[in-house]
C-alpha cells in the first residue's frame, strides 16, 4: 500500500466515524490520516500466498487470519492500522467487527513509499500490542523477510531470512519454506 498523508489533525472519534464513509482506508496516527492506495502485483501476490498459508495452516485452530482490509486498533485513542497480514488467536477478538485489538502477528510487505514508516514508528506503534508476538516485514523486490520476535525476556529479537531458507513463525507454531511465499511471484523490473 502507498501512503498519502493529509495534513488536517482530526481525533481519534473523528476519524472512526468519518473514516466509515469514505470508499478507501485511511489509517490514523497522531491526530493525521494516512490514504491506503494500490500496492503493486509482487504486493498482492505475497499477501495471497501468506494468507493462504496461514489460513490453511491454522485451519480449525481457533485465529482469525487478515488481510489489509482489517484494521488494528493500537488504543482507543489510536493509532489505527491496516497491516498487509495480521492473525489473532485471542478470544477478545472472536466477535471484532470494526478493530482487531488482540493480534499475535503483524506483517507488512514493503513498498519504497512505507519501508521507512513500516520500519520505524509503525513497528514503535506495534510494539504497544500487549499480545503482539512477531513483526514480519516481508520484501517485494527480493527474496527477503525480516522478523522481529519477542523472547521471554520481553525483548524484540531480529530473524533475517533469505533464499533457501526455513522461516519460523513461533507465534503461530509455523514453519515453512521462504519460497512458498514467493511462489510465483516476478520480482523483475
Amino acid at each position: 500500500m502507498i501512503a498519502i498523508k493529509n495534513s488536517q489533525y482530526i481525533t481519534p472519534q473523528e476519524y472512526l466515524e468519518w473514516e466509515e464513509k469514505q470508499p478507501i482506508k485511511y489509517e490514523y496516527i497522531d491526530g493525521e490520516v494516512i490514504a491506503m492506495t494500490g500496492g503493486t502485483i509482487p504486493h498482492s501476490e505475497i499477501v495471497a500466498n501468506l494468507t493462504t498459508a496461514l489460513k490453511n495452516h491454522l485451519r480449525g485452530k481457533g485465529c482469525k487470519v487478515l488481510v489489509a482490509d482489517a484494521k488494528v486498533e493500537i488504543s482507543e485513542q489510536g493509532p489505527f492500522f491496516y497491516p498487509d497480514v495480521m492473525v489473532s488467536c485471542d478470544e477478545r477478538d472472536k466477535k471484532a467487527r470494526k478493530a482487531i485489538k488482540y493480534p499475535c502477528l503483524i506483517i507488512e510487505v514493503l513498498s519504497p513509499g512505507t519501508e521507512s514508516f513500516d520500519r520505524g514508528k509503525k513497528f514503535q506503534n506495534y510494539r504497544r500490542i500487549s499480545t503482539l508476538k512477531e513483526y514480519v516485514l516481508v520484501s517485494a523486490n527480493e527474496i527477503i523477510l525480516e522478523c522481529f520476535r519477542l523472547n521471554e525476556k520481553g525483548v524484540w529479537e531480529f530473524y533475517s531470512y533469505m533464499e533457501g531458507d526455513n522461516i519460523e513463525l513461533k507465534s503461530v507454531n509455523f514453519s515453512f519454506p521462504i519460497d512458498l511465499i514467493y511462489e510465483d511471484v516476478f520480482l523483475g523490473e
